[in-house]
């Protein structure tokens, strides 16, 4: 006798929500992996299966191989939109924190992910504000010449057209940015009373 398949129903129950992709995409320094991670911690806490795909930590592991151009910038995104849709119809909530600087890439990620199930989120932070913070020097090395193609400096950042979250983090707390994010999860469905 052949067992029946796992449904997203069968996942629903088990889990308590619906799977989900959130796409944090800002300028590097913009406070998109803390607010994932502080994302995370909440929803963890709450009993969801959550994972944070980061962009930097998929650029030493599954995009290695890529270098910064637009078009590997382009197969990046890609590859992280294929990993989300795997968490994705695995029933979990996959906060994707990376700059992701192009629409078109994001919006292809968008398409893999059946409505409310997708959610971009724009940290917005002036550039004066990241070079600032600088927390990994790029910004000093970008200016300086010494990274070619960095985005916002030498390389183009799209901001979002229309997303569904915006979040400024030079004008509110970490904890204004994570009770907007679980209120719009709230508000889809995502999150169940």
């Amino acid at each position: 006798m052949r067992a029946a398949p796992v449904t997203s129903d069968d996942r629903l129950r088990r889990a308590g929500h619906r799977g989900a992709v959130v796409w944090i995409t800002g300028l590097s320094g913009a406070g998109k992996t803390t607010l994932a991670q502080a994302t995370e911690r909440l929803l963890f806490e709450r009993g969801c299966s959550v994972f944070v795909l980061d962009g930097d930590k998929v650029r030493h592991g599954l995009c290695a191989d890529l270098g910064f151009s637009l078009p590997e910038r382009s197969e990046n995104i890609r590859r992280i939109g294929e990993v989300a849709r795997l968490f994705y119809e695995a029933g979990q909530i996959v906060l994707v924190s990376c700059i992701s600087p192009l629409r078109a890439d994001r919006e292809r990620a968008r398409a893999l992910i059946p409505a409310p199930g997708f959610i971009e989120v724009h940290c917005h932070c002036p550039l004066t504000v990241c070079e600032a913070r600088d927390p990994k020097g790029l910004y000093r090395k970008a200016r300086a010449g010494l990274l070619a193609e960095f985005t916002g400096i030498s390389s183009p950042y799209e901001e979002p057209a229309a997303p569904e979250v915006t979040v400024d983090s030079s004008q509110v707390s970490v904890e204004q940015e994570t009770a907007r994010l679980l209120a719009e999860l709230e508000r889809r469905g995502i999150l169940l009373a």
